[in-house]
């Protein structure tokens, strides 16, 4: 039985008694939306040691970050530093995207060492293998693709991006009203050259009902990728993105029809003034099916700072209703991330997060800030790095600046506001 499945029968699992005790909300209430659909909890049967997490409608935003190895750095020990790395920033889930030397491995000490939800996207191991074996990434078979799927769900992964949405007339209203950047998606590109090699439907669609099968059976939840996001903006919210999108809903139904967990993967590369409509878009098409974002990213000119960029739309897309954020790295565009962009990006991501948190009034949010206002106006510094969503950047610059026992700032010294208000106020760090 899955997480949707006992949720209808009226039944609270163990992932949901721990989700909602995270969250903080009642248990009845998250299981109806879970049984709705607008509540995933990521949670493969063969996960050992997960700390369940809720993705969706009511509940705290959540963080991912991605790491795997490449055919360029194969090193699966700097692949666990960055886990490891990601699980100190924060991140509520992680995804393996591997594309080189032994995948398998990779995937297996990830979920084997990770107490947060693991996504992966299994058309990225089908096609090197087909390339390896057959030389070409479009000689594999659906049969290829199927193996692997079920393979990965059986080694406990907890969800995965497929891109089911991408079909040949996607693919060719896309042709006809052309693009800036076509398609930068690379499991999209994957699916779109296989198609258009061998003039048949994409298999994810059309034999969805086998995806479901194999999903329903370990509880794997689908993440309906976005094979067609835009990769600049001025592709964004195009007719081939949009066409898509609906495709994406319809499975969504489809997906809770079996009893299997659904959310949508969305955009991308998005200007501020589009966001909030791709938000609604999304809501509305998909059944308020929850939403994973990859920032969205708001400008095309900051390589180097995309993690930056990312968290700008970020906040505004999680405001507007999206569940889940995909981190950028500041080597988003650049190369394969370090430990230290991995940290970085998921932090950038968080921030989002919690302001979108603010913003939709999610239980604590609000509570933490005014913790922080608190130990500001008290000049309790060592509160203050605890408080802090990122403690260890906090607690270095105090420490740069021999600043740990003092009581005011270097920035200010003796003409600190919050001191000297306090005092001509009659309002003491202890009345505070």
């Amino acid at each position: 039985m899955t997480q949707l499945e006992a949720a209808r029968a009226g039944k609270i699992t163990p992932e949901m008694e721990k989700v909602a005790a995270k969250e903080g909300v009642d248990v009845r209430v998250l299981m109806a939306e879970v049984a709705a659909g607008r509540v995933v909890i990521p949670a493969n049967k063969n996960h050992p040691h997960l700390e369940p997490c809720g993705i969706g409608k009511g509940l705290r935003t959540k963080v991912n970050a991605n790491l795997g190895t490449s055919t360029a750095y194969p090193d699966i020990n700097a692949e666990l530093q960055k886990l490891q790395a990601a699980l100190e920033a924060g991140a509520d889930a992680v995804m393996d995207l591997s594309t080189g030397g032994d995948i398998n491995a990779c995937r297996r000490r990830v979920v084997a060492n990770s107490p947060v939800a693991v996504g992966t996207v299994p058309i990225y191991q089908a096609a090197v293998e087909a390339r390896e074996k057959r030389g070409a990434l479009v000689a594999m078979t659906a049969d290829d693709l199927f193996r692997v799927i079920e393979e990965q769900c059986e080694d406990g992964v907890d969800f995965i991006t497929v891109h089911c949405g991408v079909t040949l007339g996607v693919v060719e209203r896309l042709k006809r009203e052309g693009r800036l950047a076509d398609i930068v998606s690379r499991g999209g590109s994957f699916i779109t050259g296989w198609m258009l090699h061998h003039g048949e439907e994409n298999p994810l669609y059309d034999q969805f009902d086998r995806l479901l099968e194999i999903a329903r059976r370990y509880d794997v939840t689908l993440s309906l990728g976005d094979g067609l996001r835009p990769g600049c903006l001025a592709d964004a919210t195009d007719r081939a993105q949009i066409q898509e999108l609906i495709i994406l809903g319809e499975l969504v139904d489809r997906a809770r029809k079996a009893g299997v967990q659904a959310m949508v993967e969305g955009p991308g590369h998005v200007p501020l003034d589009q966001i909030a409509a791709n938000i609604l878009l999304e809501k509305r098409l998909c059944h308020e099916a929850p939403f994973y974002v990859l920032g969205p990213l708001v400008t095309d000119v900051a390589p180097g700072y995309d993690h930056i960029v990312a968290a700008i739309g970020g906040a505004l897309a999680a405001a507007a209703g999206a569940d889940f954020i995909c981190y950028v790295t500041p080597a988003e565009h650049l190369g394969l991330p370090t430990v230290q962009d991995v940290r970085e990006g998921v932090i950038a991501a968080r921030i989002a997060g919690h302001a979108a948190d603010l913003a939709k009034g999610v239980k604590g949010a609000w509570e933490w800030d005014r913790e922080m206002a608190q130990a500001r106006k008290a000049l309790d510094w060592q509160r203050q790095v605890e408080l802090a969503i990122d403690p260890v950047k906090a607690r270095a610059y105090r420490r740069a600046r021999n600043e740990e026992t003092a009581e005011a700032c270097s920035m200010c010294g003796d003409f600190c506001a919050m001191k000297l208000v306090g005092e001509y106020l009659g309002k003491t760090a202890e009345k505070c």
